[in-house]
């Protein structure tokens, strides 16, 4: 068997807030609750379990989406719907703008925990 990532947990401060932020940007399911945990699940078989932080602290972390063209359509629409501030950079200097890295499109937009959040059209080409 090779080894694939099967589920992280995401801390937030209000774990269905998060998770249907999430779910609703990329166009995903929310799952059922399961013990301390809310899931959505990648199209690839991985979880996000996402689980409140009782103390609300929350240590940043990046999370990138790999989707199709017709899928960053449908989830830039709804970013731009909701008035989300988005990003062309991880360093969220180039407000309101889109990249063109590696031939797609990408973009930056923090969820309501704060953690980055990334889509992409193209998967990075680190060999060239």
């Amino acid at each position: 068997m090779s080894v694939e990532l099967n589920h992280t947990i995401v801390h937030a401060r209000d774990k269905r807030e998060s998770a249907e932020f999430l779910a609703q940007i990329l166009g995903l399911a929310v799952g059922a609750e399961w013990g301390p945990f809310i899931p959505v699940s990648t199209s690839n078989g991985v979880t996000l379990d996402f689980a409140t932080v009782p103390d609300g602290s929350i240590t940043m972390q990046h999370y990138a989406f790999l989707v199709s063209d017709e899928e960053f359509d449908a989830a830039f629409a709804r970013i731009q719907r909701a008035g989300i501030t988005y990003y062309a950079d991880p360093h969220m200097k180039q407000v309101g703008e889109i990249n063109h890295h590696h031939g797609g499109r990408g973009l930056y937009f923090l969820d309501p925990s704060g953690h980055g959040m990334e889509i992409i059209t193209r998967p990075y080409d680190f060999a060239s």
